[in-house]
């Protein structure tokens, strides 16, 4: 089936030339309401990003993501392996509420708040934009043979685009190491942890190729949220949009003359300046309507804007709108798909809150002792022996740790500790345990037993065990 003319646009993304060869994107500097607000929110972000592994609450990072020894702390709350299952609502908490922003307002996550843009469009393309000027200045640099010229500001972008990226590399070591042991690697010195030293290079030379070379290629190519905005979107979503009815009209574009009428001559109010082309970030033309590319921005918006403005023409044009809305003037309303995915985020979040609230400081886990069977000592008291392993999810050590059987009449011995122990913070404690029962107390051979963990008299936690005694026949 061929693709309509009016479509073919759609045969290939934009930054590829028909050779099939990259297309480099040179885009205008923006400007505009959208713009300023756009760089607040930035600022904002950018702070938040740079400061939060170097936060702590109660003395946990604020963000955290250690995969290597599976902690994360997730705004100040510890997550241990044995919490993983808050982990993953964590997570699907983060994915349905992406997916109901897409649904509902496009990819507003992609233009406002997404880290690769905010870096890319608020840090490395404005230190572009001071060195080597604008959209036309650039193209001429960039065809310009290696003069003293090029060689003084590509030299001088590319040692601040080195050291940038090796700040962001730190920042995102500090992520997944914790704060804490990036500033002890530091104070030691780089020879003395070669390996971390390796892994910041590693980490510096792939975001200097992702913010110097790669670029929009990472919205367009590798980001699998553009590829989920296809299923998500619908005739009602917000998007950032093209007044096709009010641009077009019933001839179609037309440029712009002085003292011309243009709705007596049928043309619709676009002037074909295409400054929404040159100002996009990934080179598309925004009249083609929504596309792969557009990562809602707002840059045409700012710049038709001020077209429209100068020419005494309404502004609008080109808006944050829906298809339904520029075709019939539909107002946006809260459709099924949105209200359903609002239920399921506030069921997520609700049981996420409960869960928070519920879970305890100290994680208790006591399991028998592999291939060991029961001991029958005398005065018919059974033993079993038992590992324990206590997991401290808080920031302070927790002092005075003992055990005591809750379920059954009997006598607990810890192994070499003493009657009381310390779990360190954010650490574990672990050992073996003998547990005595009279033989008179136990219901068969399997029992299940229930374990108190104090701290001095306070029950802290709680927790149950298989207690094996001698097969009674009756």
């Amino acid at each position: 089936m061929e693709t309509p003319e009016n479509e073919t646009f759609r045969d290939s993304i934009g930054t590829i030339t028909e050779e099939g060869k990259r297309a480099w994107v040179f885009p205008k500097k923006p400007s505009g309401k959208f713009y300023e607000y756009r760089k607040y929110v930035s600022y904002i972000l950018l702070a938040f990003l740079l400061l939060a592994p170097f936060v702590k609450i109660n003395g946990n990072q604020f963000l955290m993501f250690n995969v290597l020894e599976r902690r994360f702390n997730i705004f100040g709350f510890p997550f241990w392996p044995q919490d993983f299952h808050l982990f993953v609502i964590s997570m699907l908490i983060g994915v349905i509420f992406i997916a109901l922003f897409t649904v509902a307002f496009g990819r507003i996550f992609c233009g406002w708040i997404c880290p690769q843009t905010i870096f890319m469009e608020m840090v490395f393309r404005r230190i572009e934009y001071w060195i080597e000027g604008d959209r036309n200045k650039q193209r001429k640099l960039d065809k310009q043979k290696w003069d003293a010229e090029k060689i003084r500001k590509k030299g001088l972008k590319t040692v601040i685009f080195v050291l940038i990226s090796f700040i962001i590399a730190n920042v995102f070591l500090a992520y997944l190491i914790s704060s804490d042991k990036l500033i002890q690697y530091i104070s030691e010195g780089p020879l003395n942890n070669i390996s971390t030293l390796i892994s910041l290079l590693i980490f510096t030379a792939v975001f200097y190729f992702v913010f110097a070379w790669f670029r929009e290629q990472v919205c367009i190519i590798a980001c699998p949220y553009g590829r989920l905005q296809g299923a998500l979107l619908d005739t009602k979503s917000i998007v950032v949009a093209y007044d096709h009815k009010r641009g077009e009209a019933e001839n179609g574009r037309k440029k712009f003359r002085k003292n011309e009428d243009r709705d007596a001559l049928g043309h619709g109010d676009c002037i074909d300046c295409m400054q929404c082309v040159h100002v996009c970030p990934t080179g598309i033309d925004i009249r083609n309507g929504t596309q792969l590319e557009c990562v809602n921005c707002t840059a045409c918006i700012d710049e038709c804007d001020h077209i429209m403005e100068s020419i005494n023409l309404p502004k609008g044009l080109i808006r944050y709108a829906s298809e339904e809305n520029i075709e019939n003037k539909t107002p946006f309303k809260l459709t099924p798909r949105i209200k359903g995915y609002i239920a399921v985020l506030a069921i997520l979040t609700g049981l996420l809150v409960g869960m928070l609230f519920l879970r305890n400081d100290v994680e208790a886990n006591v399991l028998r002792l592999p291939g060991q069977l029961y001991e029958h000592k005398e005065n018919n008291i059974i033993s079993n022996v038992f590992t324990y392993k206590l997991v401290n999810k808080t920031s302070k050590d927790i002092e005075d740790v003992s055990f005591k059987l809750m379920s059954h009449k009997g006598e607990l011995k810890l192994v070499s500790t003493g009657n009381d122990f310390i779990v360190p913070s954010q650490g574990m404690a672990e050992g073996t345990l003998f547990i005595e029962i009279n033989n008179s107390a136990l219901s068969g051979d399997r029992n299940k037993i229930k374990i108190g963990v104090y701290k001095g008299d306070k029950l802290i936690e709680t927790t149950t065990a298989n207690f094996l005694g001698p097969r009674s026949f009756k």
